[in-house]
């Protein structure tokens, strides 16, 4: 099996993106950099909620509230990785965006340059989570380095 010195991961804590970070961790040869990469996808920044959220006041307090949720989420995702990571004798970074996944991917490999690009594959159909999905044609067309799709878990 192919050894890898730098390693690009997309991962935000779902079974898909869990089996990516199985495979990235494998793939990664010994005191390689494991960059994990958690896009917030950009339809939170509209998660203002509905009529009841009637006052700036209550709406500043419930976006607050989403903030801090989702780092606190985005922080265990991260604490888990970055301990798998120290585990194998990786060196690890990090970086959250808000944005569309596909994009700041491509983004990001584009400044960081990694020799491998690691994706988890869509969730099936009738499974639970939200939907946010990379666009394989901006993947496609704009990673001028590897991609691997790991499969969805069985």
């Amino acid at each position: 099996m192919s050894t890898y010195r730098h390693i690009l991961l997309a991962s935000h804590g779902t079974a898909g993106a869990r089996a990516a970070e199985r495979a990235a961790l494998a793939l990664a040869g010994a005191g390689a950099q494991l960059s994990q990469l958690v896009v917030v996808p950009d339809f939170w920044k509209g998660m203002m909620g509905d009529d009841w959220l009637n006052n700036a006041s209550t709406r500043d307090v419930y976006a607050r509230h989403v903030e801090r949720q989702l780092e606190s989420e985005i922080e265990q995702e991260v604490a888990r990785v970055r301990a798998d990571a120290a585990t194998r004798g990786l060196r690890y970074a990090r970086q959250v965006v808000l944005g569309r996944p596909a994009e700041c991917l491509v983004d990001c490999a584009s400044r960081l340059q990694p020799d491998l690009v690691v994706i988890g594959s869509p969730r099936p159909p009738r499974a639970k989570g939200l939907r946010s999905r990379m666009d394989p044609d901006t993947l496609l067309r704009g990673l001028m380095v590897p991609l691997l799709v790991v499969p969805y878990p069985r």
